[in-house]
């Protein structure tokens, strides 16, 4: 058994993650080919493993990475010879190059081989539990035409390893792992940023490597001297940001190829003498919209599909978005309508989001933007809905796991949307901040009154369909209402006390 404590714990983690494919994006210099070369000992050292394929861009990283391998033999016993063995052959694509390999052989009749470019006769590998380590995957020639001759290791119990630092937002790896995250491949992913690795403690043990006393202050500086040596290209190099982001993340030829005339958008507008009335007021103009203006878009729903629903929160300055989602029998989604507030007080959003919520047949999942004042609203559809509804506090991490599965609905024409030139702005605003696809700071329309609000009511509506909740069957009590189908709205004051304008004032005594 390996000892835990020689390997910092995203090491271990990378380690332990024994998945057909698995595919880490990484800060430069964080130990991980080195981690990788122990684990590639481990691995044709022993009896019952394969052999290892190493493929790299560059002939030091390859010399490097199998001197480590070596040096891991030795520590743990396991090769035949201490010799690395040293072959050349002629680039099929290149006859001016040559591809070195240099290969280690281990008593179990195993071998690590390790390559400075692709072989080409990758195809003819594989045998039962072989592995492939492909290193600095952003940076291979042809990574797509490597990872489909590779594929077949994986029948026969193998492994595909990539490890790479990113090379562009464009460059093939970041694809690959955009899919990934949008769910088109069921592949294990890692993440290792240098701020990640030093809260696993590795600027610790550069210090302790070397022979240097540790101190918060010492490592904070030499963080801030990294980044410094590192600029402009910092993000990329040691915060898993590829470079060249910035463009349009939706282009208007895939966003308007997934819009039909299905349904319309709803909207009501608060003016200054609706929000200046007496909620009992408000509450009566509110029902009277629903009744006339959103009952009749329930008939666009399918009654025999699942849906979900997601809802971005705004109480003045943007608009407050509600997107239910229709999932079909093969996962495609449908927007049947949309319905837009814009200054509209609490009390009478939460009546419109319950009138939707209650319409919606085998209702599973609904997202809230829980930030800010959408946390009021989030805990009372919680309360009326129960722990299908999640209140989202839509951080860079939860844009940058459920952009791209978003954005695959559209790339693969796997969603129906409203057809309006403001949905299809929305959508269009979105932008790369950093790497991660989010709506950027500021308005996104020429009015000055939308910040991208129906593309986030849409991500929280496709997050909430992967919410695992069920429909609540209940036995009503004799002479009460079986549901409140029908109804243009549901109760919005039950489990909060009342409000002024609840109870009736009792004249002349200034009392409940």
């Amino acid at each position: 058994m390996i000892d835990q404590d020689i390997f910092l714990a995203y090491q271990w983690r990378w380690m332990d993650d024994h998945s057909p494919v698995k595919i880490i994006e990484k800060s430069r210099r964080v130990g991980l080919s080195y981690g990788e070369a122990a684990d590639s000992v481990l691995h044709a050292a022993d009896a019952g493993g394969g052999n290892v394929y190493y493929i790299s861009f560059d002939k030091e990283m390859t010399q490097g990475f199998i001197s480590d391998c070596a040096d891991w033999a030795k520590t743990f016993g396991a090769a035949a010879s201490s010799e690395i063995r040293e072959e050349f052959f002629p680039d099929p694509k290149n006859p001016d190059k040559s591809i070195c390999k240099y290969t280690l052989d281990f008593a179990s009749g195993k071998v690590i081989h390790a390559f400075s470019s692709n072989p080409r006769n990758l195809r003819s590998k594989g045998r039962p539990r072989d592995r492939l380590v492909i290193d600095e995957a952003a940076f291979v020639d042809d990574l797509a035409e490597l990872l489909k001759a590779a594929m077949a290791m994986t029948m026969w119990g193998g492994e595909i390893h990539l490890i790479s630092t990113h090379n562009g937002d464009e460059n093939p790896f970041n694809t690959l792992i955009n899919d990934v995250r949008a769910g088109r491949y069921d592949y294990s992913l890692h993440r290792v940023t240098l701020d990640d690795a030093l809260a696993d403690g590795l600027y610790r043990r550069i210090c302790q490597v070397s022979g240097q006393e540790w101190s918060a202050g010492k490592e904070t500086a030499w963080r801030e001297s990294l980044v410094k040596r590192y600029r402009p290209n910092e993000d990329e190099e040691l915060f898993c940001v590829p470079a060249f982001g910035g463009g349009t993340y939706l282009p208007r030829a895939i966003v308007e190829a997934c819009m039909s005339e299905s349904g319309p958008l709803l909207r009501f507008e608060g003016d200054r003498a609706f929000n200046e009335a007496p909620e009992p007021k408000r509450r009566r103009i509110m029902e009277d919209w629903i009744g006339d203006e959103l009952r009749p878009a329930f008939n666009l729903l399918d009654p025999k599909r699942r849906h979900s629903a997601g809802m971005d929160f705004a109480r003045k300055g943007d608009m407050s978005d509600i997107v239910p989602m229709e999932i079909g029998e093969r996962l495609d989604r449908r927007v049947p309508f949309i319905v837009e507030m814009h200054n509209v007080p609490h009390r009478q959003q939460e009546q419109a989001l319950f009138a939707v919520l209650h319409a919606l047949p085998r209702l599973g999942g609904v997202a809230i933007d829980a930030g800010g004042n959408g946390s009021y609203i989030a805990e009372a559809a919680r309360d009326g809905f129960g722990s299908r509804v999640e209140g989202i506090q839509l951080s860079e991490a939860f844009y940058r796991e459920q952009g791209p599965r978003y954005k695959a609905l559209f790339e693969d024409r796997q969603i129906a949307l409203i057809k309006h030139d403001d949905i299809l702005e929305d959508h269009r605003a979105v932008r790369l901040v950093r790497g991660v696809p989010r709506v950027p700071e500021g308005k996104t329309d020429s009015k000055g009154q939308r910040h991208g609000d129906s593309y986030v009511a849409g991500l929280l509506a496709n997050y909430a369909s992967g919410i695992d909740a069920g429909e609540i069957d209940f036995i009503p009590l004799p002479g009460k209402p079986a549901s409140w189908e029908g109804k243009a709205q549901a109760p919005t004051n039950f489990m909060r006390p009342p409000e002024d304008d609840d109870l009736p004032r009792i004249e002349g005594e200034g009392a409940w």
